[in-house]
Order: C-alpha cells, then structure tokens, then sequence
C-alpha cells in the first residue's frame, strides 16, 4: 500500500522508520535513496489506519522482514496468492517497482505536469522520470471491451473467446466483469 500511494522505492518503504510517519498530520516522510530527492505524503486513512495496527517492535517500519530480498519475497508470496485467488495469472508479473512505475504513468495522466511527477518519484533528472511515463498516450489510445457474466457458463465462453476477469461484484462477488483489449 505503501509503494501504491507513494511511488517510493522498495529500499525506501525498507528503511522507514516510525519517525517518519506523522499520525496527527497523516503525512509519510520518504528519505532519498539512489541520489534521489527527500519528499513527503499525505497518506489515505486505509494506509494510516493499516501502520497503526502494524506491530511497533524496532524504530524501523519493516524490520521484521530481516533484509530488502525477504520484504519482496513476501510481497511475490502475497501477489502469487492473489493471481490464484483472482484467477489472473498476469499479476503475476507485478513487481514492487512495478508500482513506483504505475504512480509516475498515473500521476502524470491525472496532471499532464512533469514537473510533479520528478517531484513525486524523488528524482533529480527529468530524463528519469520520461522513463516513466512514456506509456501514458499509447495506453489511452487502447480501450476494452467489457462483458458481465453471471453464471459460470457465462464465464467460461468468455475466457473462450479472450477475455480476462477483471473483477467480481455482488453480495456473494457472484457477478464477474471480464474484458479484453478492443
């Protein structure tokens, strides 16, 4: 959630500290890395309301993961579980850094503006950031089809014809919306 809403690196989210979190004014500090710019976040109220209840052991946020290597092995143990629970075998391919990459692209469709999306990735050189934003137009220009399946045959002549699950809805998640590139 972290990497979500901040774009942060994943050696950054490892080096938090408890200090870098302000409660009361709902603000994340990130500290540079590679040559890279301090910045701070507001964080969402689901993100806060998750590091309150995290264990407090050490003055570090993640330390309970012993390394960087085990912070990502879990983060690939949780995305293959929900590629099986989800029924989609491309998120599989999701990376941390896949993240900070999703931030920068969005950031930059919702603003248009550069210049904020270096300073949200922390970087010095705007020839990093166009690396991260290159995507923006060729995705736009792609649209989806979208069909509702509503009983599992439904959702097999789907898969049959290409589409992917993309979500499921209703009381009992009984409603499954499936699309494909148009």
């Amino acid at each position: 959630m972290i990497a979500k809403e901040t774009g942060a690196r994943a050696g950054e989210i490892y080096d938090l500290l408890w200090t870098d979190i302000d409660f009361e004014g709902r603000t994340l500090s990130i500290r540079a890395e590679k040559n890279s710019n301090p910045r701070r976040f507001s964080l969402s109220k689901k993100l806060q309301n998750m590091l309150e209840c995290y264990p407090k052991k050490t003055e570090y946020i993640f330390n309970n993961y012993e390394s960087l290597k085990n912070l990502r092995r879990t983060f690939e143990r949780q995305r293959k579980g929900l590629a099986v629970k989800l029924c989609n075998p491309r998120l599989n391919q999701i990376k941390i850094h896949t993240l900070r990459h999703w931030k920068g692209t969005t950031e930059y469709a919702k603003t248009k503006d550069i210049l904020h999306v270096m300073q949200t990735l922390g970087h010095k050189n705007i020839k990093n950031t166009l690396l991260y934003t290159q995507l923006v137009g060729v995705e736009e220009d792609k649209g989806f089809i979208c069909k509702i399946a509503k009983t599992p045959m439904d959702a097999v002549a789907l898969i049959e014809d290409g589409f992917e699950l993309h979500c499921s809805y209703g009381e009992n998640d009984e409603i499954k919306l499936f699309r494909k590139r148009k």
